[in-house]
């Protein structure tokens, strides 16, 4: 088989196999559909999100206005810059994926086939196999999807003013606002109504939230991490701090912080086969990378501070180094070849200020050489500026800013080990690779109802069964969860084999399951989120979406090698 680089999966010879062998999942059912619920904490967490956002930029704009107001500008142009030009890439990217959104990039016949697939029995399946040919046999059943230039005066009217209206939103540099905003409405709604809208909503409401933790982290790294070294600097060569330099500071770490925990959070909520991340976890997670990133970020503004030149030399050459890093691991997150090595090189950004993972299996390796090299480059940075620095610096001041920066790595370095120990998702972590068993009722392993084959997404999100990573890169021929659980003594072992559950409808991806932490393909293939959501909301019965299950190491061999 092979894959278009769009993302469209095409089958070349090889039928869609049957679902693959089940596990079981232990969480009841009716855990699982409270789950699904948007609750109170996720309405304050988006209100923060927006919080962060706004004085984030609200801060940067007031520093750059006072450096105008101060005849300093060299500072203002600096600062504005470094508002601006991120801004916009962010918003020409937004309304780039609104434009496919909102327009008719999804056939109709494609589209009709989705409904009839849902609607027409309760075991239907749909597979985007030949999508178009089922398609075009059944559109004059299910009649034809209006598209952006269909429909009658008022209809036409509507997405007119829809297109005015997300253009002015992104020329005023808005797209953040709107979208926090309705991720909120849709989380609501789907509080608000019951099935089948409610389970539409929450679908709406996830896929914007990845949209909009893809676009924030984008951002504060493009605009935030910048201008935090630059407003640091300012101050360590004035050997001053201005109200507003330290507002700006503090505002641009919290949101870098904030949006690598919530880029995570949402990552995992969207995975069905990932325990999704709690919000004492992320707190936790937050305050990991704040003080590890602050480290960072104020030896970087040190070494700046005396050497511009060689610091940017550093810079460049630390971004190529992890830029070569990640690609060597063969990262798998985008639906094409050159999306990918573009996505590489943001990371590769990302790298310079923090831990980032990439890939799947065991970080303890890869994390430990990250942190090593991270900790011998800010005792680099620091020690050259140490002995560098200028006649104006005491040393009574060198020594705090060694000392903060020590300390502040030391701190990050805390509250990571109390994140993987005790707050990690899947449980506490021994030996930063292994987890550590728990004790789980056998009753609930007992259960057929429990059970969901691999490579099979329920609906909405965080449904599907956990897997361990050596089961995904090894294929489905082998055996065991991700937790070992300890029966009890006397109980019955549990049956081994369970019926998968196979009733309703199932969405079927001619594609293999991407690889956590990648997104899953229809969270970032827009044209199979399209087709998916027509697809739930004309379904009676919430539809399962399975992925191509490639369970040897030969299949995929030679799927690799028809991509």
């Amino acid at each position: 088989m092979a894959a278009k680089s769009d993302g469209a999966p095409v089958s070349l010879r090889n039928e869609i196999p049957p679902e693959c062998p089940s596990r079981s999942d232990p969480r009841p059912p009716q855990h699982r559909l409270a789950e699904q619920r948007y609750s109170l904490p996720d309405c304050c967490w988006t209100l923060c999100a927006l919080l962060v956002f706004f004085s984030d930029g609200a801060s940067d704009l007031w520093l750059a206005a006072d450096y105008y107001l101060r005849r300093d500008y060299w500072c203002f142009a600096l600062t504005l810059v470094f508002v601006i030009v991120p801004s916009v890439v962010v918003q020409v990217l937004s309304f780039r994926w609104f434009a496919y959104d909102f327009s008719e990039t999804v056939e109709s016949g494609t589209a009709a086939a989705a409904v009839v697939a849902a609607s027409g029995a309760e075991e239907s399946d749909f597979s985007t196999k030949d999508s178009g040919e089922r398609g075009a046999g059944r559109s004059a059943a299910a009649g034809v999807l209006p598209g952006p230039g269909t429909g009658g005066g008022a209809q036409g009217c509507c997405r007119a003013f829809m297109w005015f209206f997300q253009a002015i939103i992104h020329i005023f540099q808005l797209a953040q606002v709107w979208r926090y905003v309705h991720a909120l409405y849709l989380g609501v709604m789907s509080r608000w109504h019951r099935d089948p809208e409610r389970r539409h909503y929450y679908w709406c409401m996830m896929f914007a939230s990845a949209d909009i933790s893809m676009l924030r982290l984008l951002e504060s790294f493009l605009k935030s991490a910048p201008q935090l070294v630059l407003q640091l600097s300012i101050m360590i060569q004035a050997s001053q701090v201005l109200p507003l330099q330290g507002l700006s500071a503090s505002a641009s770490l919290i949101s870098l912080a904030w949006m690598v925990a919530s880029y995570q959070k949402v990552l995992r909520d969207s995975r069905d086969d990932k325990l999704p991340m709690t919000y004492k976890a992320v707190i936790v997670q937050i305050l990991w990378h704040l003080f590890t990133i602050g480290a960072r970020t104020l030896a970087f503004a040190l070494f700046a501070s005396v050497f511009q030149l060689y610091f940017g030399i550093f810079i460049v050459a630390h971004w190529c180094i992890m830029t070569f890093w990640i690609i060597q691991g063969e990262t798998d997150f985008c639906m094409s070849k050159w999306e990918e090595i573009i996505y590489n090189m943001m990371v590769g950004i990302v790298y310079v200020f923090c831990w980032f993972s990439v890939r799947e299996g065991r970080t303890r390796c890869r994390m430990l050489i990250y942190s090593l090299t991270v900790l011998i480059e800010n005792v680099a940075l620091t020690t050259v500026w140490y002995l560098y620095r200028g006649p104006r610096t005491s040393d009574f001041y060198a020594v705090i800013m060694v000392c903060v920066v020590a300390s502040s790595y030391a701190l990050g370095t805390f509250f990571m080990f109390v994140y993987y120990c005790l707050l990690h998702p899947d449980g506490p972590v021994s030996g930063w690779g292994y987890i550590v068993e728990k004790e789980v009722p056998v009753e609930l392993l007992a259960s057929p109802a429990t059970s969901l084959p691999p490579d099979v997404v329920s609906s909405p999100p965080r449904t599907l069964q956990r897997t361990k990573g050596s089961e995904r890169e090894q294929g489905s021929g082998v055996d065991g969860d991700v937790f070992q659980v300890r029966p009890p003594r006397g109980a019955q072992a549990p049956v081994p084999n369970l019926t998968p559950r196979t009733e309703g409808p199932v969405i079927r991806i001619d594609l293999p399951r991407k690889k956590y932490p990648a997104w899953d393909a229809h969270f970032i293939d827009r044209r199979l989120r399209k087709t998916i959501l027509v697809l739930e909301s004309g379904a009676p019965v919430t539809p399962r979406i399975q992925y191509r299950c490639l369970g040897t190491p030969k299949e995929v061999m030679e799927y690799e090698t028809t991509v």
